[in-house]
C-alpha cells in the first residue's frame, strides 16, 4: 500500500506542470499468457495432486477513466480501471487420475497504471509502472479440506506499448503488461508448505476510448 500512495503522490506533484487536461473513458479487450516453471506436486497426507497451468491464451475485459496532462509532445496518463481475467490449470488427483479438470479462477481487481509518454508524428509511445489490487476471492484450486488457496491483493508490474488517436478524440492503444512480482496465486497445505504457481503473468492489452 505505501508503493501505491508513493505512485499517487509523485503524480500529484508534476500534475501543475502540465497545461492541457484531458478526461477520457476506456474500454478494451487482453489475451493473458501463464507460466509455470514446472508441474507441481501437492501432497498432504495420503492425498496427492498435480497442478499445471495451460499454456493458451485466457481472455478478460477492462474498462475504466483516465486523464491526460499534455505538455507540448510530452503527456502523463494515470487512470483507474475495473479488469478481469480467468487462468485456467489443469488439476489430476494422482489417485485417481482419470479425473483430471480443468479448473478456472476468475480475478476482478482494480488497475492504476500511470502512463508517460510521447508523440513521434501519430504515434504515441509511451510505458509505466502499474499497481493492481485483488477485489474478489477466486474460487480454489482443488477442492478437499487439506489445502488452501492464497492470492496476493496488491501486486505492481508495468505496462508499455503505442497508440494513436482519431480526430483529437478517439484514441486507441495496444500495450503489453508484465509483472514484477512472481506468484500471485499460492497454495498451502494443513502442515503449513507452501505451493507457488504462476510465474509472472503477462497480457497483450487493446482498448479503444473517447476524450473530452
Amino acid at each position: 500500500m505505501k508503493k501505491l500512495i508513493l505512485i499517487v503522490l509523485s503524480v500529484l506533484i508534476v500534475l501543475p506542470a502540465f497545461s492541457q487536461i484531458k478526461f477520457g473513458l476506456k474500454a478494451g479487450l487482453s489475451t493473458t499468457n501463464l507460466r509455470m516453471a514446472d508441474l507441481k506436486t501437492l501432497t498432504s497426507g495420503d492425498t496427492q495432486y498435480t497442478v499445471d497451468a495451460l499454456k493458451g491464451a485466457n481472455y478478460g475485459f477492462h474498462g475504466g477513466a483516465f486523464v491526460r496532462f499534455n505538455l507540448l509532445s510530452f503527456y502523463i496518463q494515470p487512470e483507474l480501471l475495473f479488469a478481469s481475467r480467468t487462468d485456467e490449470y489443469k488439476v489430476t488427483d494422482l489417485n485417481t487420475p482419470a479425473s483430471e479438470i480443468i479448473k478456472k479462477q476468475k480475478f476482478n481487481q482494480l488497475d492504476l497504471p500511470v502512463m508517460l509518454g510521447g508523440k513521434i508524428g501519430p504515434v504515441r509511445l509511451n510505458a509505466g509502472p502499474s499497481a493492481r489490487l485483488l477485489i474478489n476471492s477466486p474460487k480454489d484450486l482443488i477442492d478437499d479440506p487439506d489445502f488452501k488457496a492464497m492470492y496476493n491483493s496488491l501486486t505492481f508490474g508495468y505496462q508499455a506499448g503505442l497508440g494513436v488517436d482519431i480526430i483529437k478524440r478517439i484514441t486507441v492503444d495496444l500495450r503489453y503488461e508484465g509483472s514484477l512480482q512472481k506468484y500471485q496465486t499460492q497454495i498451502k497445505n494443513l502442515t503449513g508448505d507452501k505451493f507457488k504457481l504462476d510465474d509472472r503473468p503477462n497480457a497483450f492489452l487493446l482498448s479503444v476510448g473517447i476524450m473530452f
